[in-house]
C-alpha cells in the first residue's frame, strides 16, 4: 500500500450542515433526504424565475453561499462547478436559487467523506503525446521569465499537470461558456478553477481557446510562486485539453489564426509553448478532468472523474 497525505473538510461540511438543519428546523423543515448531485437534474440557475428573496433570505443566502466557498477551499471539489454556478446570483437571489443551495448542503449531508489525495510520486506520462518543433522563426528567442531573486531550489524536483475543458455556451440566459482547471503537482491536486467566462463566444474553439490562456495564466503564475518557494520544477509544465483544433493551433508553428479576439489567446498560449513554461497535448474527453468543472452530469459520470483523485 502507497502512502500519502490526504486533505478533508469532513469535520466543516458537518458542522455547517448542523447549523443549516438547526435552521431549517426552526421553520418547520428539513434538507431532502436524498441528493445524488449537488443539484437537482435539470436545474438552471439562470432560467429561474421563481420570486425574489426578502432582505432576511438575501442575507441567508449570501451566508450560505460563503459557507460553501469555504467548503470548497478546504477540498470538496466535488461542489465546485454548483457553488460557482450559485455565486452568479448573489446579489438578486431568487427562492429556487434558495433550494438548490439547500440542495447542495442536503448533498454535502450524503456525501460526508470526500478526499483529496497529495500524491508525491511522479505522474506516468507518455511523452510521446507531445511534440517538439522549431519555433525560432516564429518567436525568436523567447524565454520563460524566471525571477531572479528566487531562492536555490532545493528537493526533488516537481512536475506539473494542467487539465482545462471550456462548455460552450453553457450559460442558457447570456450564453457564456464555463472555463474548469484542474492542476496538479506530481500527482497531488494543487488549484481548482470553475469560472463563467467574461465574453460570448460563438464557437467551441473559441471557448476552448480562452479557457487555454486562462490555464496558461494560472500555469505560469504557479510555476513562479513554486521557485520562490526554492521547489524545483522538472521542465515544461504538462497541459492537457480535449479540443482538437485548439491543440493544433497551440503546437503547430505554421498554423494562423486571423480573427483579434483569438488571436490574442492564440499568440498567449503559442509564445508560451515557444518558451518551454508548457507543452500541450490532446487528452479524450472521457478523460478529461476539468470536465468535472464545466458541467453539470451525471452522478456515475461524476464518480468517475472524482475517483481519480479523492478517496
Amino acid at each position: 500500500m502507497d502512502n500519502c497525505w490526504a486533505m478533508s473538510s469532513e469535520k466543516y461540511c458537518a458542522s455547517a450542515v448542523a447549523n443549516v438543519e438547526k435552521i431549517l428546523e426552526e421553520k418547520g423543515r428539513r434538507l431532502l433526504s436524498r441528493c445524488v448531485t449537488p443539484i437537482a437534474s435539470g436545474y438552471r440557475p439562470e432560467m429561474d424565475t421563481t420570486p425574489e428573496l426578502k432582505a432576511d433570505g438575501l442575507q441567508w443566502y449570501q451566508e450560505l453561499v460563503g459557507t460553501l466557498r469555504w467548503a470548497v477551499e478546504l477540498g470538496r471539489v466535488d461542489i465546485l462547478l454548483e457553488t460557482s454556478m450559485m455565486s452568479s446570483h448573489l446579489a438578486l437571489p431568487r427562492e429556487g436559487h434558495l433550494e438548490q443551495v439547500l440542495h447542495i448542503f442536503g448533498y454535502l449531508k450524503n456525501h460526508k467523506k470526500i478526499r483529496l489525495m497529495f500524491d508525491c510520486k511522479e505522474p506516468m506520462i507518455n511523452s510521446n503525446k507531445f511534440k517538439e518543433y522549431d519555433w525560432f522563426d516564429f518567436y525568436r528567442g523567447v524565454k520563460e521569465s524566471i525571477p531572479s531573486d528566487m531562492p536555490p531550489p532545493r528537493g526533488n524536483a516537481v512536475t506539473m499537470c494542467v487539465f482545462v475543458d471550456a462548455d460552450l455556451a453553457g450559460d442558457k440566459l447570456n450564453r457564456r461558456s464555463q472555463t474548469g482547471i484542474l492542476i496538479f503537482c506530481n500527482r497531488a491536486p494543487i488549484l481548482w478553477y470553475s469560472k463563467r467566462q467574461p465574453t460570448v463566444e460563438a464557437s467551441t474553439f473559441g471557448a476552448e481557446f480562452c479557457a487555454m490562456k486562462t490555464s496558461v495564466e494560472l500555469t505560469e503564475s504557479l510555476r513562479y510562486k513554486l521557485r520562490m518557494f526554492g521547489v524545483p520544477l522538472d521542465g515544461s509544465s504538462m497541459i492537457f485539453c480535449d479540443n482538437e483544433a485548439v491543440y493544433k493551433n497551440t503546437v503547430l508553428p505554421e498554423s494562423v489564426l486571423r480573427k483579434k479576439h483569438h488571436s490574442i489567446a492564440y499568440h498567449r498560449c503559442r509564445e508560451a509553448v515557444a518558451a518551454g513554461t508548457i507543452k500541450v497535448a490532446k487528452e479524450g474527453t472521457e478523460k478529461n478532468l476539468a470536465d468535472l468543472f464545466t458541467k453539470v452530469m451525471t452522478a456515475n459520470r461524476r464518480d468517475f472523474l472524482l475517483e481519480r483523485f479523492t478517496y
